[in-house]
């Protein structure tokens, strides 16, 4: 299979300029940039010779009918929303090159045995409504009315946000897939780490996906005057939040030398009254675990809260935590592991296994089959930020990997 990099890459930097213009590179999903940007795709998948549609969740799929309709359909893609200023090549590498895999078949009258669908998910980054993975959750049939509930700061509900998209949320079954219901999925992504570019190996076979487990932490004290209140008299909910990070970053650091470190990270907080003269009476933190260790990830929060509890009542303080979200580590199946190694081995191209640090929509669509994921390098390991870079050549890499792969999956 051929695969034309400069086009690849022509779309690529398309793509990657609809965007914010005052936040590049920024296209969040379910806004009037992320639909200018959707329509760009679908015109070029259906420019491509794929039957295209945004199903009832919000998915872009562009479907390459198989010789064999009995045959479960092999999926490739990603998504094309991006984080706040950071995504140019995170997500949209994996579209553009599934939709070059799928143009190379038509342009060569070569049909696959299998029925080829190029997908688009929606919001597989953190969204708005506080949820990830909106898209691929749907096909795997854990996008629950709960989750249509959710609201955004401007009071859209989740199940009118995917109307906004061109979706039908009242008709979400006719998404969900079966728990055998497709032959592979099979993604190119960027690393987000440095480990490729370190050891000059062109190619990545993700082993699998780490977990995530998030929490709201609620410290409360009492908001008092800055000036007026004396310190030993203080209830400053700040300072026990300070200790709470502090303590995370060291218990994760520790991690580090054991055989499943984790990660754990407070990256929002709410402090209130958030004054510049007023003693903090509330802060509301949201920690973040990753680990391909599912026990210890769940439990990181709860401990943390409980060891700390005593150091936080000395200062008179209470510490609450609460659910946000857990999604269990994923592993990438044997079978589509070894198609990869075999893939890139006949292109002439060196391979490393390796785990995934961050969240894919692969998580949810291994509910339905067997995934695997491609990665390439990304300059000095930058991701979800302006710096995030790749070159042509290593977009290239992915795509022709990924146009093997898929040969010989149908194939076999």
């Amino acid at each position: 299979m051929a695969i034309d990099q400069d086009r690849l890459w022509r779309r690529i930097e398309t793509l990657s300029r609809i965007t914010d213009p005052e936040r590049p590179w920024t296209r969040r999903s379910f806004t009037p940039r992320f639909l200018e940007g959707r329509a760009w795709l679908a015109a070029e998948f259906r420019a491509a010779g794929l039957e295209t549609e945004i199903d009832a969740a919000g998915n872009l799929i562009g479907r390459l009918a198989g010789a064999d309709p009995a045959l479960k359909p092999i999926l490739i893609g990603s998504h094309s929303d991006t984080v706040p200023s950071g995504g140019r090549y995170d997500g949209i590498l994996g579209v553009l090159a599934a939709l070059e895999v799928a143009q190379d078949l038509v342009e060569r009258g070569e049909r696959p045995r299998h029925p080829l669908e190029v997908v688009d998910f929606l919001a597989e980054e953190p969204s708005e409504f506080g949820l990830s993975c909106i898209g691929s959750r749907a096909l795997a049939g854990t996008l629950n009315a709960e989750h249509l509930a959710l609201t955004r700061p401007d009071g859209m509900t989740l199940r009118e946000g995917i109307a906004y998209v061109g979706g039908h949320p009242d008709e979400l079954a006719s998404v969900k897939r079966p728990a055998d219901g497709i032959a592979a999925y099979v993604e190119v992504h960027i690393e987000q780490g440095r480990v490729l570019e370190n050891e000059r190996i062109p190619i990545g076979i993700v082993t699998d996906i780490a977990g995530i487990h998030r929490e709201r932490i609620t410290v409360t004290g009492r908001a008092d005057h800055a000036g007026a209140t004396p310190m030993p008299l203080r209830a400053d909910a700040l300072v026990g939040a300070a200790k709470l990070i502090q303590a995370a970053y060291e218990r994760a650091l520790a991690s580090a030398r054991g055989n499943q470190p984790l990660v754990a990270t407070f990256g929002h907080i709410e402090v209130s009254p958030n004054a510049a003269n007023a003693v903090p009476g509330e802060a509301v933190l949201t920690l973040e675990v990753r680990s391909g260790d599912e026990a210890a990830t769940a439990a990181f929060g709860a401990a943390l809260a409980r060891d700390l509890r005593p150091a936080l009542e000395a200062l008179r303080l209470t510490i609450a935590v609460a659910p946000i979200s857990h999604v269990a580590p994923t592993a990438c199946a044997p079978l589509v592991r070894q198609t990869i190694a075999r893939a890139a081995a006949s292109l002439g191209l060196a391979t490393r296994d390796l785990p995934s640090g961050a969240g894919h929509d692969g998580v949810q669509v291994a509910r339905t089959g067997p995934v695997g994921m491609i990665f390439v390098p990304c300059l000095d390991g930058r991701s979800h930020a302006p710096e995030e870079s790749i070159t042509p050549e290593q977009a290239g890499d992915g795509a022709r990997v990924l146009a093997e792969t898929v040969r010989l999956l149908d194939a076999g």
